[in-house]
């Protein structure tokens, strides 16, 4: 069963318009890593949080995922656009 990844991100003051042609950039790796199923990105109406809601085949795939990207930099380089750590949670469906 697939897992429900959410991502809140605090964006810095007037970064969103310099943060969305570094998404547009780097969305299809995140796409295209094994495990991924899919990635939507929010934005609230200022523009100063996003959220990714993501969907992976596992909190593992989705954690190397993490681990890769920290180690070629693009977790930085994302990391810059946020005043803030994101905050990451996982979430299951229930069938009821």
């Amino acid at each position: 069963m697939s897992v429900r990844v959410t991502l809140n991100c605090n964006v810095k003051a007037g970064q969103h318009e310099t943060l969305l042609p570094f998404l547009d950039k780097n969305l299809p790796n995140v796409r295209g890593f094994d495990g991924c199923l899919s990635v939507d990105v929010y934005f609230d109406e200022k523009g100063e949080e996003m959220l990714l809601e993501e969907e992976w085949l596992s909190i593992e795939k989705h954690q190397a995922y993490i681990g890769y990207i920290q180690q070629n930099g693009v977790l930085g380089e994302l990391a810059a656009f946020f005043s803030s750590a994101p905050v990451i949670k996982y979430f299951h469906k229930e069938s009821v």
